[in-house]
């Protein structure tokens, strides 16, 4: 679904993606790990254009889309939910899901209704002011205005940032669920051992390069990622 090849981005001069290479298949959820500032963000950026790569090729269901403006790059089916959920905190609940389908023309009723099956609490809650809600539900609501835009390539900055650890257990099911529903994920995660145990494929980050990939399972095995990411190594 989603190739990216030889990937270079630099700010000011100094690099912050060197000759990334990674494929996205159709179905499957694929993780990037890594530490802050290994360039994972801007792999995310680079694909919605936002950030604007100097070598390298992004291609979606083989359309190239390096050059593309990101509002016809959301139309192509790819979403992104940016990390610190950016909801809009002066409009409810259900004002900001409506915000999420604003480039649809078909009844979004249906997907409403998905949404609130996914995420109860939003339903409850769906005439409260977003800027009200607790983190987690604010992580929902972001979740939520992505899918009302019906992507078929959802892409997720750090969903579990700041939130408590049942919380994240919550968002982790949810991204499961929603990939069974057949959106593509790609997620982008610190919490490696979560994001690994659902991911189909993963690859590891630094400072700009892939240094290792591999199926989810493999990478959870491998001792280097375990005593890098995952705190803890075999005794």
């Amino acid at each position: 679904m989603l190739k990216v090849k030889g990937l270079k981005v630099a700010y000011s001069g100094i690099k912050a993606i060197n000759d990334i290479s990674i494929e996205v298949p159709d179905g499957k959820i694929v993780t990037l790990i890594g530490a802050n500032g290994a360039g994972k963000s801007t792999t995310l950026r680079s694909i919605v254009g936002l950030v604007k790569p100097y070598e390298g090729e992004i291609s979606y269901n083989d359309k190239m889309l390096i050059g593309k403006p990101t509002n016809k790059i959301i139309e192509e089916g790819i979403v992104l939910v940016p990390e610190g959920r950016r909801v809009f905190p002066d409009l409810t609940v259900l004002e900001n899901l409506k915000i999420g389908a604003y480039m649809r023309k078909d009844n979004i009723t249906p997907d409403l209704e998905w949404i609130y099956e996914l995420f109860p609490r939003l339903k409850e809650r769906s005439w409260q002011y977003a800027g009200t809600l607790s983190g987690g539900e604010q992580q929902m609501l972001a979740v939520g205005r992505a899918l009302m835009s019906k992507p078929k390539l959802l892409m997720m900055d750090e969903p579990s940032v700041g939130l408590a650890p049942l919380v994240v257990k919550d968002i982790f099911d949810i991204i499961k669920k929603i990939n069974k529903q057949g959106v593509t994920v790609l997620l982008i995660e610190q919490n490696a051992n979560m994001a690994l145990k659902i991911a189909d494929y993963g690859y590891v980050l630094e400072t700009g390069k892939i240094v290792m990939s591999g199926t989810g399972a493999e990478l959870l095995k491998n001792e280097q990622i375990r005593e890098a990411y995952l705190g803890k190594s075999k005794a």
